[in-house]
């Protein structure tokens, strides 16, 4: 059973000196609405990722769905994006807690849903490279 209380404790924004990072339980309506939201990715969203989804689809949702031959795929892979997950520390014994890890967006992509299952895979966060922002062409 999941007993997350506070939905808002996994939609926040960071940044850093490379990176920008975004909680997954974002959906994309509410980041176009987020003032805070670099105005890039914002456009990023608006002119090339709403046609390939909903707006209201969660980061989580989209990225865990995510195959490689979508448009959606490729502008994201384009940005250097990163995926924060969880998994199983031992996925043929679901009882022994989850470990951390990042994954190219290429690499998530590869991974078929079913797998992803068998992994307790949660998504937590996307990591987008500023450089990969920067250089994306509007």
């Amino acid at each position: 059973m999941n007993n997350i209380i506070n939905e808002d404790d996994f939609k926040y924004y960071m940044q850093d000196i490379e990176r920008y990072y975004f909680g997954a339980r974002y959906n994309y309506n509410e980041l176009l609405q987020n003032e805070l939201v670099p105005f890039k990715f914002k456009t990023v969203i608006t002119k090339y990722i709403k046609d390939d989804i909903d707006l209201s689809n969660t980061l989580e949702s989209h990225i865990y769905y995510l195959t490689r031959e979508t448009y959606d795929y490729k502008v994201l892979k384009q940005l250097r994006c990163r995926v924060r997950t969880s998994i199983y520390k031992n996925p043929d014994k679901k009882d022994k807690g989850f470990k951390e890890k990042i994954y190219k967006i290429e690499e998530i992509a590869k991974i078929s849903t079913e797998d992803k299952e068998k992994l307790g895979m949660i998504v937590r966060e996307l990591i987008i490279s500023k450089l990969g922002l920067w250089g994306f062409q509007v």
